[in-house]
């Protein structure tokens, strides 16, 4: 096998089972940070052994066995010789379970078994929500996800959020310690504690995808892989916890968010904003398995929640053969509602662009002079570019150019000015 194979070879194996390498290895250790330490230590030998020797039967188990091994090392060298460490060290032969063997059966090293096809996702659920223990700031909830759920690199977390590789490393290093030194187990939390906790896991995924779908910084109107890694998380915790509703709404919002990434840029990579985007290429298997989401959340009987409501708003789009078709009144009563329940200046926000849609342009503007003087969004650009929009609609040119001039001073993001100055441009 050549170098260029046996490392992509690696790379894949990595890719698709890293939650559950890290998440086995956590069950054996009880630690999340040696775990993740020994992983990587595993793949890195893998890196040097699989080009050379060819790749394992059992790539999975063969990552976990070198794991292991490293983990009894460090035992011996730090001297611990207590139950834990004859419990791992039992029965340890060299030839352990790397050689052959059915994947879909459990790997084991002398009495103990090693990989559990049938405990696998207790233990990327229990790494899930370890990871986003709330003991932990939104940032190191949203880095350790993305390494030791996701399996990205520092660097590729570090590109996604446009900050450098030394701070993704240090704010991964200070949440191993955090985790550490407030000794949170390696566990499903029991049940009084879970629906608390998946609400925390739920929000780092939302914040995921949000950061990549928002084109809120850098040159990309949608940074792909960092959307993708939050939809392939939720897709995780719906089979994980198939019983929780509001793990199916947020399958669901993201499903039917994403669904109309292929006609959200043009062919120069602008930005296309929603009534002037082709719909024949949005992604209709995208929305059907978004709508299937909605209604299996639906099906709880509970009523829709947060993420439940906005996947219900992102349904009336989907389902919507134009702008002007959409049943902008269901929109505006779910915003209403999520308003309620999760109350933001945002939500307030696009609750006013529904209203203008609904009921004119005069109404909507209504709602969004009244967060102006509230000083909401003082210092985003959104407030002024949809301002700026209202105003136009209305006749008054002079007023809105002076809101989308505001709105472009305040824009970060090049792709959404340049949709700004594009508006500006077209003014009379």
């Amino acid at each position: 096998m050549s170098d260029t194979t046996g490392r992509e070879a690696v790379a894949a194996v990595w890719r698709i089972e890293s939650a559950r390498i890290v998440g086995g290895l956590a069950r054996y250790t009880g630690d999340v940070a040696l775990a993740e330490d020994l992983a990587q230590e595993a793949l890195a030998e893998a890196l040097v052994t699989w080009p050379r020797d060819g790749v394992p039967r059992n790539p999975a188990g063969w990552l976990l066995t070198v794991g292991r091994r490293r983990a009894i090392d460090a035992f011996r060298r730090r001297s611990v010789l207590d139950d834990r460490y004859a419990a791992l060290a039992h029965g340890l032969g060299e030839g352990g379970a790397v050689a052959g063997g059915d994947p879909a059966d459990p790997v084991r090293e002398g009495g103990d078994v090693l990989w559990d096809p049938d405990r696998i996702d207790d233990d990327v659920l229990a790494l899930m929500f370890t990871a986003c223990h709330p003991v932990l700031s939104r940032e190191a909830r949203v880095a350790l996800t993305l390494r030791v759920v996701g399996g990205l690199t520092s660097d590729e977390i570090a590109r996604a959020f446009l900050v450098p590789t030394a701070t993704v490393q240090a704010r991964i290093t200070r949440a191993k310690k955090t985790l550490g030194a407030a000794r949170v187990p390696f566990a499903v939390p029991p049940a009084h504690e879970r629906r608390e906790r998946l609400g925390s896991v739920l929000s780092v995924v939302y914040l995921v995808f949000t950061e990549g779908s928002s084109a809120g910084s850098g040159d990309a109107p949608i940074r792909f892989d960092l959307a993708g890694e939050a939809l392939r998380l939720a897709r995780v915790l719906s089979r994980l916890v198939p019983d929780e509703p509001e793990v199916h709404s947020l399958l669901a919002l993201l499903e039917l968010t994403a669904a109309r990434f292929p006609a959200r840029t043009g062919p120069d990579g602008r930005p296309v904003l929603l009534e002037h985007q082709d719909r024949r290429r949005w992604d209709r298997s995208a929305i059907r398995r978004g709508r299937a989401a909605l209604a299996h959340a639906e099906r709880a009987g509970r009523g829709l929640a947060a993420y439940g409501l906005q996947a219900a708003i992102a349904e009336c789009h989907a389902v919507a053969p134009s702008v002007a078709a959409t049943d902008w009144g269901r929109v505006v009563l779910l915003y209403e509602a999520l308003g309620r329940l999760a109350p933001s200046p945002v939500v307030d926000l696009n609750r006013a662009v529904a209203v203008a849609m609904a009921r004119g342009p005069a109404a909507g503007l209504a709602i969004v002079d009244g967060l102006v003087a509230g000083g909401a969004l003082a210092d985003s650009h959104l407030l002024p570019s949809v301002r700026g929009e209202l105003l136009v609609r209305l006749g008054r040119p002079a007023e809105a150019r002076a809101e989308l001039e505001r709105a472009v001073h305040l824009c970060t993001g090049p792709a959404d000015r340049a949709v700004l100055e594009a508006k500006l441009a077209d003014l009379p």
